[in-house]
């Protein structure tokens, strides 16, 4: 692989795929109905039960632990498969506070021991719910005997996400100390951490060790590597990894490496050869319940700017595969790149005629459509017959203040931005730019009460910056009101005066 100084951004990353199965019936089923005794498809419905219970309990910011302790309270039993799999289901769905609460629960209150794959479920969730500090000081206090190479994989992976290159090479480093660096998987998600940040020279190092210290090269290795060369726009890398794939057929070569070629293709304008990788995928990807291949499917024939094929696909597979919520928002995002509102209008009326709950995300992806083509009075007329009778998401309250923007009606796109924040749920945050247009604005117009108001609501989505409390200071010192409030609110709020903070006092 060539030598490339410049950063260049990773143009497509696929995930390392789970071998996990969200779907709960498929944990149900598994755990409880590997014989069809009658005490184990009770065992079964017993659980589903609880998982039902759990399930009802969507904002992240309630607590899940009383559903458990009622459970327990009504003589059912609990056992330590069970809390796994429900870990694992909450992790896959992205409940992350529920499953490590559910995790903490295992063991603070059921006194099951932690497995070395449990203590590695429970550092991922540490590092996703509370961040890379947290996780830190949980690693530490884990005994020698629990860390194996999944709990140095979980922080490894953490790192990677946040895309800490030091932190990342010092864990790669002492699992190599160990002799715990002996799978693919630390060299998998490296390859695509040093892809993102442009150290394609470092790939090459990373596959060198990999085939000195006897590691094979899997299929995940395989597609990271065609990734990583379309990273760096090198086709003909990307074309020798997937000749291996196809010479290889153990190496599992199948939709995600067509999807990966047909998006190198498509980055240098190879249209043909993308189309025909495009083909390739249809014939290796799986119809059913499965549906993420058909969302890269109808997006990547998005970018070859053929409308007809996003149709013959849209048709040809919808009938075949458990089209859901998020499908239709591909297929609204994707006819909206090939200029055709009109389709994108159709699948959405489709959608909401057969809903059986509304999801705003839908509705969001027309209202973006609308935003990008400048038909904000469409957005609204559509934002306004979906709010009848319903509560709106943060994010389409957000998107309507876009359109608002769009308008420079800006008072609008103020109220509508305290809308979605009154109604965001923890861990949300305000489209960055939507905030500070309307900030920007506040300032502009001297409305303190405007930007205090602001200013409280965020402190509830921990999105409160510095930045957010300079703009308060100096439109205090603009309407001519001390600033010692806002001051002992940054301190209150952990956030410090910095040089900035005083030169805004000083001025």
């Amino acid at each position: 692989m060539e030598m490339i100084k410049r950063k260049i951004k990773l143009h497509f990353s696929p995930k390392i795929i789970s071998r996990w199965n969200p779907n709960p019936q498929f944990y149900f089923s598994s755990l409880f109905f590997s014989t069809r005794s009658q005490t184990q498809s009770s065992s079964s419905s017993e659980s589903s039960k609880l998982y039902d219970r759990i399930q009802i309990v969507r904002d992240p910011k309630e607590s899940i632990i009383p559903v458990l302790n009622q459970w327990v309270s009504e003589g059912h039993t609990v056992g330590k498969a069970l809390l796994q799999s429900l870990v694992h289901l909450m992790k896959g769905y992205k409940r992350f506070n529920h499953a490590l609460e559910m995790s903490h629960w295992m063991t603070d209150c059921r006194y099951f021991s932690l497995s070395p794959s449990d203590v590695a479920v429970r550092l991922e969730l540490i590092y996703r719910v509370y961040g890379s500090a947290h996780a830190e000081m949980y690693f530490e206090k884990i005994s020698d005997k629990l860390k194996s190479g999944n709990v140095y994989g979980a922080l490894l992976s953490g790192y990677v996400r946040e895309n800490s290159v030091q932190k990342a090479e010092a864990v790669l480093q002492e699992m190599r100390e160990k002799g715990i660096a002996t799978s693919s998987f630390p060299y998998n998600i490296m390859i695509n951490l040093y892809a993102q940040n442009g150290a394609f020279e470092k790939i090459d190092i990373l596959k060198e060790e990999m085939e000195r210290n006897g590691i094979p090269q899997d299929k995940y290795t395989m597609r990271n590597l065609m990734a990583a060369y379309v990273a760096a726009s090198d086709i003909s890398g990307m074309e020798r990894i997937l000749n291996q794939l196809e010479t290889h057929p153990q190496l599992g070569h199948g939709w995600q490496a067509y999807s990966v070629a047909a998006s190198g293709y498509l980055k240098v304008g190879l249209i043909e050869k993308a189309l025909k990788m495009l083909r390739k995928m249809e014939e290796t990807m799986p119809i059913g319940k499965k549906t993420s291949a058909f969302n890269y499917l109808l997006t990547l024939y998005a970018k070859t700017g053929r409308k007809d094929e996003l149709y013959r696909v849209w048709n040809s597979y919808k009938p075949l595969a458990e089209v859901k919520e998020t499908q239709f928002c591909c297929m609204i995002s994707s006819l909206e790149k090939v200029d055709d509102i009109e389709g994108a209008e159709r699948i959405f009326e489709e959608w909401e005629s057969q809903c059986m709950m509304y999801d705003f995300r839908v509705l969001n992806k027309l209202l973006l459509a609308y935003c990008r083509k400048g038909l904000y009075t469409k957005a609204e007329a559509a934002f306004k017959k979906a709010a009848e009778g319903r509560t709106p998401y943060a994010s389409t309250w957000i998107t309507m203040a876009m359109s608002y923007i769009g308008q420079n009606q800006m008072s609008k796109a103020v109220e509508m931005l305290k809308k979605a924040i009154s109604v965001s749920r923890k861990g949300w945050k305000p489209n960055p730019i939507t905030l500070t247009t309307c900030l920007d604005y506040l300032e502009e117009q001297g409305d303190v009460e405007g930007i205090e108001e602001i200013v409280k609501s965020l402190k509830s989505t921990e999105s409160l910056t510095r930045d957010i409390y300079h703009r308060l200071v100096r439109t205090y010192t603009a309407a001519g009101i001390p600033v010692t409030k806002v001051i002992d609110k940054m301190k209150m709020d952990n956030i410090a005066a910095d040089e900035e903070t005083h030169k805004i006092l000083e001025s």
